[in-house]
């Protein structure tokens, strides 16, 4: 066994063993579809067709395992179900955010957002077949507009507080709609539970759309192809076939949306052409054209941002390599206007903002000069920022902080500046309000943890910031990224557009010293007299998730002083003999032992709440009634509906890093079984880790995996589309 700490790590907390639980069958309190759709991109592999229904190292993205009527399980629990609360914000928040595109156009023409796709499916297609064969460059099929004059920066004037009216929450599918789904899914055989979440994915008109083309069912979450295929034969019969223009326009779609669930907002056309293949498409090219030709995908080709090479004797000058052209991408329109957006609104910033003189320390003298500003450090770090935001606030600018925790709130030495969460800010239940435009009433936005900020997300922030207005994106970008789709952070620092400040302020004590040595790749012995590092060595999942309960529940608050309330246990997977589900069944048991009497939960019971996808926090359940559970969540008290208790909420002593990410807690208990081996990464144990603040227990059983993932195992790389749109908008660096 090869421990973190080397040879003389010290030794785990003395404690009185307790009777090894009884067994525990895996609660599965939750269902599998809903939960891996709302937590993102958990560790799943990088390659679009691998590691399909592997459920413990969530691999599957949205995907459930069996059956059509197995999934619906997962997916369904009402044939008219409603969108929650968050969702219906984000909707808002999309409508406002089409109403200021609109405004946008109205004007001379938006500022130029690169290579960008024309509207017709002719020139798609000639897109398509002219960039591959080389008879043209991409940006020969995209419109490129004339970039508008910037907008002067708006004169000082008080804080604005109109705010915009809670977002009402989606009407339920019509019942006469629910019942015409149910009959065509009993038609082709699919479970009729499906159809309120098919009625409410695909509309009013879902019946006739289903007879018409029955691979929509792939649109539903948790549908898989081989489904969607079954489906379809039982209504169709030998009128389809595998290259089924329905069917290949339905598989690309969800290929390039299973694909944004691992990051990617964009996929090489290649990858596609691949994936397709794998699911017998017989033509993948004539697939891609045809997803194309229906304007279900949009294809693109960066041009990258050429340097004057230098001028040389023509005899002596060796003739050159010509660089590889830039890949051909595909991708969906929603995350293509995501990424164009943002890059749009962040030049704007960049290109509006009045420089001043501030003194202080780096950071502040690089807001003061500059629109965009780019911050990196660890946890120590995080106080820079912060002193920035006071520091502007005393010279009489509009602040604010954003983190993407609701624990993140509570940040030390932020006085007289706001801190709220990112999505509170986005539905307006927080914050400086709007002005008659939608721009937010701000000079000065700080974002820490943006590395957490998907595309979709950063894109509604930054269009939501007036001109003028400084952005400061502060995190560590050696943590996990964002739950969504996007790497906005990494693309930022990538394209070098703005100043990027990295900080000289360590982490402190063991902790910091284990942690900032992940982040290059070394396993570092460190001395921890107070036993802040301990290494609990297991042979399987069965001692590990023996080893897990003894530690929360005994060893931890005798030893270190940490209550069980304030320890959390971060583990790889939700699936498996020690991940979440097998950890939060046999951690219930010890400590708050119950018939789970309110849908499978008991008054006490530790719980994390997911409202929206890549957002969970950590409460207790308080009390239940006929509205549904209250939760007790940091200083928040919640009302978790009765209809979404089950697809929103699921037992929270064990958490995944990805769900854990941004929070920290005094103690926290990191679960390494063997079969976890393959879902370890250098990003991964650096986050898990790193949630730590006073005491971190490895529960250690991967032997030298751990140690390679440190070392090797770098996180796989996303597709994106913002840095070249960033460096095609701001070629000049600011150093």
């Amino acid at each position: 066994m090869t421990e973190p700490a080397g040879e003389t790590a010290p030794e785990a907390p003395e404690a009185v063993e307790p009777e090894a639980p009884e067994a525990v069958e895996p609660a599965e309190d939750v269902r599998e579809g809903a939960e891996d759709v709302r937590e993102g991109t958990e560790d799943v592999p990088e390659d679009a067709e691998a590691a399909e229904g592997d459920d413990s190292a969530e691999a599957s993205g949205a995907e459930t395992t069996g059956t059509v009527a197995e999934g619906s399980e997962a997916a369904q629990a009402s044939d008219t179900p409603e969108l929650s609360d968050a969702q219906a914000e984000l909707a808002a928040q999309r409508e406002l955010r089409a109403r200021i595109e609109a405004r946008k156009a109205e004007k001379e023409g938006p500022v130029a957002s690169g290579a960008k796709l024309s509207g017709t499916a002719a020139d798609l297609l000639a897109a398509v077949r002219a960039v591959e064969g080389g008879a043209a460059t991409g940006s020969a099929f995209y419109e490129v507009p004339e970039p508008a004059p910037p907008r002067p920066a708006p004169e000082a004037a008080p804080a604005v507080t109109v705010r915009p009216p809670a977002p009402e929450r989606a009407a339920a599918p019509d019942p006469g709609t629910t019942t015409a789904v149910r009959e065509v899914l009993a038609k082709g055989g699919a479970p009729e539970a499906l159809a309120g979440q098919v009625a409410a994915t695909l509309g009013e008109g879902a019946a006739a759309a289903l007879l018409d083309d029955p691979w929509q069912l792939l649109s539903v979450p948790g549908v898989r192809p081989e489904q969607a295929d079954g489906f379809a034969r039982a209504l169709l019969g030998s009128a389809c076939g595998p290259d089924d223009p329905r069917r290949t326009v339905a598989l690309t779609v969800w290929l390039l949306e299973r694909a944004a669930l691992q990051g990617h907002t964009a996929l090489e056309i290649q990858a596609v052409r691949a994936g397709l293949a794998g699911h017998g498409v017989p033509d993948p090219e004539s697939a891609v054209e045809e997803a194309v030709s229906a304007g279900a995908a949009l294809v693109f080709q960066e041009e990258e941002t050429a340097e004057e090479a230098p001028e040389e004797d023509e005899e002596a000058a060796e003739p050159v390599a010509e660089e590889p052209a830039a890949p051909v991408l595909l991708g969906l329109d929603r995350y293509a206007l995501a990424e164009e957006s943002l890059a749009d609104a962040l030049a704007r910033l960049v290109k509006t903002a009045t420089p001043a003189e501030w003194d202080g320390s780096e950071l502040e003298r690089a807001a003061g000069a500059h629109g965009l500003v780019l911050h990196t450090g660890g946890e120590a770090s995080r106080a820079e920022p912060v002193a920035l935001a006071v520091a502007a606030h005393g010279r009489g600018l509009r602040t604010l902080i954003t983190v993407h925790a609701a624990d993140g709130r509570r940040t030390p030495d932020a006085a007289g500046v706001n801190v709220v969460t990112v999505a509170d800010l986005l539905s307006g239940a927080v914050g400086p309000g709007r002005d008659e435009e939608g721009s937010l009433a701000l000079d000065l936005l700080v974002v820490l943890d943006a590395p957490q900020l998907d595309v979709e997300t950063a894109a509604m922030l930054v269009e939501s910031l007036p001109d003028g207005c400084r952005l400061v994106l502060s995190g560590d970008p050696e943590v996990l990224g964002a739950p969504g789709a996007g790497r906005v952070f990494t693309d930022a620092l990538a394209a070098r557009v703005c100043p990027r400040i990295a900080s000289r302020v360590p982490d402190p004590g063991p902790l910091g010293e284990l942690v900032s040595g992940i982040g290059v790749g070394e396993l570092n012995q460190v001395e921890a007299p107070g036993k802040e590092v301990v290494i609990v060595p297991v042979r399987d999942a069965g001692e590990a998730v023996h080893r897990t309960v003894q530690l929360v529940a005994d060893s931890v608050p005798r030893a270190i002083g940490v209550p069980s309330e304030q320890t959390q246990v971060v583990t790889v997977g939700h699936g498996g003999s020690a991940g979440t589900r097998a950890l939060n069944a046999a951690l219930k048991q010890r400590l708050n032992p119950g018939p789970g009497r309110f849908g499978g939960y008991d008054v006490g019971d530790r719980v994390a709440y997911a409202p929206a996808p890549g957002r969970t926090v950590t409460g207790t359940v308080l009390s239940a009634d006929a509205e549904g559970l209250r939760l007790r969540c940091g200083d928040e008290a919640l009302l978790v509906p009765k209809e979404r208790v089950e697809t929103e909420l699921r037992h929270g002593w064990a958490v995944t890093a990805h769900q854990a990410a941004g929070t920290r807690w005094p103690a926290v208990v990191v679960v390494l079984p063997g079969d976890a081996a393959a879902g370890l990464s250098r990003a991964w144990v650096y986050t898990a880790f790193g949630r730590a603040e006073r005491h971190l227990s490895v529960v250690h059983g991967v032997d030298q995996a751990l140690a390679r993932a440190v070392a090797e195992g770098v996180a796989p790389e996303r597709t994106t589309r913002l840095r070249p749109l960033l460096e095609a908008l701001l070629a000049t660096p600011e150093e």
